[in-house]
């Protein structure tokens, strides 16, 4: 399993361990991914996704995952996420 977040797509980065003696080696940055459960309200079901706590809280300021994924780019998304989006996109179309 990649260790990508699926809303924000933030992801694994390099950098260095940096000893008292300057010494540098490679290291990499993972980010906190947790597994979780939101709930779609235009859907009316809840969603499993892998998201990294950066991301949740990133859904929570903007008042859920709909609102979420409807102001979110869909390159910044996994391929569920955008198949997420789609559905909601097409049910706010057919309540309007």
């Amino acid at each position: 399993m990649s260790r990508i977040c699926e809303l924000t797509g933030k992801g694994r980065q390099v950098g260095h361990n940096v000893s008292h003696a300057n010494n540098k080696t490679k290291r990499t940055f993972l980010p906190n991914l947790q597994n979780v459960t939101l709930l779609s309200e235009s859907l009316e079901r809840s969603v499993r996704l892998r998201v990294s706590t950066h991301g949740l809280r990133s859904v929570e300021h903007n008042g859920g995952l709909d609102n979420w994924l409807l102001k979110t780019s869909d390159e910044k998304l996994s391929l569920k996420a955008r198949r997420l989006k789609r559905e909601i996109a097409k049910k706010a179309t057919a309540a309007a």
